[in-house]
């Protein structure tokens, strides 16, 4: 019995994958066992930058359907694959509704319901996308979360094609387990799930985002000291931008209030004050009115 549960990372084999990918789903099918050898990936590029289903298709024999909104990926898609019987190409934007989620897409083809794998990574509604596929259900799941958000944190961004947040890992946690998934196995940016059924067969004692998420370097953390100050820590960048987060930019108060409260002369409570009406209106008057309140009590 492994007793490691992030014991899949020790699997990670990299040909066109992003992080070693692919050497984690062929363990994770090779547990499983029962394997009818059909995958699905959207967006799937140009079917082989940080492809996560190429080596299936190519060296396992899988039958795939591959989609991919970008027109000039798509094309480099479809060429790669031309002519070859064994998978399909769609050229569309998976979204969460009745007429593009993945469903629909899937339901033009000969895939069986419960299919092998399938690889979500469209940069921001790939919990919504889950979320509403709900006639097909995956033996496997890899998903795209956001590695920039601690894992305590629960976040989603809105249903909304043209943001692109992501979402948290928790989140994805809490979307799987209402869906009967079981987090096997996290890879930033990715996070893997199988069916409940199945998770058994992995021997994972403990499958917390705390427990199997080894890797937070991508995390910044921002906190504040007694006297208002406010810190960041960790990463300290946008990754995707290579921007650097500076604390000089998110002080929230000026320098004059950055004091402990209690050690505030006259002139400092005035000038907060000040502050709470300039910059918060409606705590000042919030603030105000249960203080006039009390008085009158």
């Amino acid at each position: 019995m492994p007793t490691d549960p992030t014991w899949l990372l020790e699997h990670r084999r990299q040909h066109f994958s992003q992080s070693g990918e692919e050497g984690i789903v062929e363990t994770i099918l090779d547990r499983i066992g029962v394997r009818d050898r059909w995958c699905v990936e959207f967006g799937a590029s140009d079917g082989s930058y940080l492809s996560n289903t190429r080596h299936l298709i190519l060296s396992l024999g899988y039958s795939a359907v591959l989609i991919e909104g970008s027109a000039e990926k798509f094309e480099r898609l479809r060429a790669r694959y031309d002519g070859t019987d064994r998978v399909t190409t769609i050229r569309g934007m998976v979204g969460f509704t009745t007429t593009d989620g993945l469903d629909s897409f899937l339901g033009r083809t000969a895939i069986p319901a419960e299919f092998d794998f399938v690889s979500i990574d469209i940069d921001g509604n790939d919990f919504h996308a889950w979320d509403a596929t709900r006639r097909y259900r995956p033996k496997l799941v890899c998903i795209e979360f956001n590695p920039t958000i601690p894992n305590e944190v629960r976040f989603v961004q809105r249903a909304d094609p043209a943001t692109q947040h992501g979402s948290s890992l928790s989140s994805l946690v809490e979307l799987g387990k209402s869906k009967g998934y079981e987090l096997v196995c996290v890879l930033p940016p990715n996070a893997f799930f199988v069916t409940r059924e199945h998770f058994d067969r992995f021997e994972i004692a403990d499958n917390r985002p705390e427990v199997l998420r080894r890797d937070t370097t991508d995390v910044t953390y921002i906190f504040s000291g007694y006297d208002g100050t406010v810190f960041l820590r960790g990463r300290r960048e946008l990754p995707w931008h290579r921007a650097p987060m500076k604390e000089s930019r998110v002080q929230h108060l000026p320098r004059l209030l950055r004091r402990y409260p209690t050690r505030y002369s006259p002139m400092r409570k005035a000038w907060l004050v000040l502050y709470w009406l300039f910059t918060d209106p409606p705590t000042f008057l919030e603030k105000l009115r249960r203080r006039v309140g009390t008085r009158s009590d």
